[in-house]
């Protein structure tokens, strides 16, 4: 279900960003030696903040939806397409769908965990794209996706999870697409580990000062 979504694309043009968030209760459990409910809550929140302006900033964005199965911590202006809970990929799909309809050019996902990203970065993701008609941006392992774009109107079955990276290339191969791999620092560095939390706090991440 698309909430709050006005927006209508009379012909193929720009890109539509779908950030992805996990419910609050869920988010970053893994960094539980390193912060505490409260503190983690907030740094998801901030983090969520800090992508949602990285993409509505970039010029080549004309739209941002988050994806979740909750409303309540996402801006009153940014579309929420809910997440039924049958996993990402099938929320991803279902994106993709109502993208399709809306008719934008390209469509990138990313999740909300990257306090690092620019919006250069993802102005430089999507035109990588438009050279054949899909991008990705692995994480710092070099195994898993913290982002991908490719052409909306292509058919794609999404692939997060264990070794993304290898098998949205593949897929991107079966659909006839040129792939164009970038290494950006702010799409590499997502906070997952205790350690992450510390390279943040070390940066000044306000959220993470008071854990």
């Amino acid at each position: 279900m698309l909430t709050d979504l006005t927006v209508r694309v009379p012909q193929r043009s720009g890109c539509c960003a779908l950030i992805a968030i996990k419910d609050r209760a869920r988010c970053k459990k893994r960094l539980c030696e390193a912060l505490d409910e409260r503190a983690r809550r907030d740094l998801v929140q901030s983090m969520l903040m800090h992508v949602l302006d990285a993409t509505r900033n970039a010029h080549t964005v004309q739209q941002v939806i988050v994806v979740s199965p909750e409303r309540d911590a996402v801006p009153a202006d940014i579309p929420v397409l809910t997440d039924a809970g049958v996993g990402l990929n099938d929320a991803f799909g279902v994106a993709h769908q109502t993208v399709q309809a809306m008719n934008y050019r390209e469509l990138l996902l990313l999740p909300a965990d990257l306090p690092l990203l620019t919006s250069a970065e993802v102005d430089h993701l999507v035109r990588a794209s438009r050279r054949g008609g899909f991008a990705i941006a692995p994480d710092s392992a070099d195994r898993g996706t913290n982002a991908l774009c490719l052409d909306a109107a292509s058919p794609f079955n999404f692939q997060f999870g264990s070794d993304s990276k290898r098998l949205h290339l593949l897929e991107a191969s079966r659909q006839r697409l040129g792939a164009q791999v970038l290494r950006l620092s702010g799409f590499a560095f997502d906070t997952d580990t205790p350690e992450d939390v510390r390279a943040l706090r070390d940066m000044g991440w306000s959220a993470c000062q008071h854990a």
